[in-house]
């Protein structure tokens, strides 16, 4: 009786303190995200270069580049740690999701030489399963097409457990067309749901109407098209630090795989604004109403109303915009085509640290809105 009864006491005990280390860990979960929802409060009244202040303070590695464009010009200044100034040169950044714009412009190239039609199923350009429907590309590049943003492959865990920060390494061209031929999806316009597996599709499409591989395509596109010198798809050099690596053929380098420069981008960002190559303008034309924008992003004017090819299109500021993430990188792109303005945000930080460049670039864009407007 005696052992049983310390047993009891025991087992008691032990109740007690799990009890009170599960209520210590909610309370400090608690005021975890109590203090980042406070924080995160105060984002909206910053100001931009408060904003730069405390995304680079006390950060040794920062270096975030941003680049304006305004009155026929392109300026870009370098930024260090605590918001130095640091000499003007060009870095070369992952653009990661940014990718998708060429990807997406490529596509509008296509359109335009009549090789691809928008409304087109994609088993017209890819050998897929007999079956009655697959997603069209407009439901691709507007992300309606229901399609996840990724499927799981196995080699998702063995990236995982060798270190290997890109998720997407070695998933290739027959893993993603088992996967298409696999998903089911009906002939409808789905909720806006982001999908890289969707651009995958997309880059798998453009390589079979033009008989090349991806990487190939796009880096001529960007050469003899775009005209631009410090842009391709990554190699994985560059003069900065953590870019993913990818192997030949990886199905999804059409949805983030680029690596470019401020000024690459300023210019690529010029093309887009301007008539120059005719075709660039049917990217920026809203396709589907999305509607995607959360409550918390649009306190910091993060709106998402329209999609067009690519592209994602703020109906209320008038901005034509997308951003991009990988491990080490994040960036921003926007333009207003009547005002004849761009901002381009590049930065060596991941997306979650501190604040991201979506959320200065929009700041910065709007900024540049009013100071246009009351001219």
């Amino acid at each position: 009786m005696v052992i049983k009864m310390k047993t009891k006491k025991g087992k008691k005990k032990l109740r007690w303190i799990l009890l009170i280390l599960f209520l210590i860990v909610c309370v400090s979960l608690g005021t975890f995200w109590a203090v980042v929802s406070y924080r995160m409060s105060l984002v909206p009244k910053m100001t931009f270069d408060e904003m730069l202040s405390y995304t680079t303070k006390d950060n040794d590695r920062a270096v975030i580049t941003v680049g304006i464009i305004k009155d026929g010009k392109m300026t870009y200044t370098v930024y260090g740690k605590n918001a130095s100034v640091l000499p003007e040169a060009e870095h070369t950044y992952e653009i990661g999701s940014l990718t998708k714009t060429f990807t997406a412009s490529l596509l509008c190239k296509a359109i335009s030489e009549g090789k691809i039609d928008l409304n087109d199923q994609i088993d017209k350009y890819i050998n897929l399963p007999e079956k009655q429907y697959y997603p069209t590309l407009k439901r691709l590049v507007t992300h309606t097409s229901g399609y996840k943003g990724y499927y799981f492959e196995w080699q998702m865990a063995s990236n995982f457990l060798h270190g290997q920060k890109n998720d997407f390494y070695g998933i290739d061209e027959n893993m993603l067309v088992e996967k298409l031929g696999k998903a089911e999806r009906k002939d409808k316009d789905y909720k806006f749901r982001y999908s890289n597996f969707g651009f995958a599709a997309v880059g798998e499409v453009l390589s079979s109407a033009y008989g090349t591989d991806y990487t190939k395509l796009m880096n001529s596109f960007i050469t003899d098209n775009l005209k631009l010198k410090d842009t391709k798809v990554s190699d994985g050099t560059g003069d900065l630090n953590g870019y993913w690596n990818w192997k030949p053929g990886d199905a999804y380098i059409p949805a983030g795989a680029i690596t470019s420069t401020i000024s690459d981008m300023m210019k690529y960002l010029s093309l887009q604004m301007s008539d120059d190559i005719p075709y660039l303008s049917l990217g920026h034309e809203v396709i589907a109403k999305i509607n995607a924008a959360t409550k918390q992003y649009e306190k910091m004017n993060i709106r998402m109303d329209g999609a067009g090819i690519g592209w994602m299109i703020d109906m209320k500021n008038n901005i034509i915009w997308h951003n991009g993430g990988t491990s080490n990188f994040n960036s921003y792109a926007a333009f207003d085509k009547e005002k004849q303005i761009g901002v381009v945000i590049l930065s060596n930080c991941s997306p979650n640290y501190r604040i991201p460049a979506t959320v200065m670039g929009v700041k910065l864009m709007m900024d540049m809105q009013n100071e246009t407007g009351n001219k």
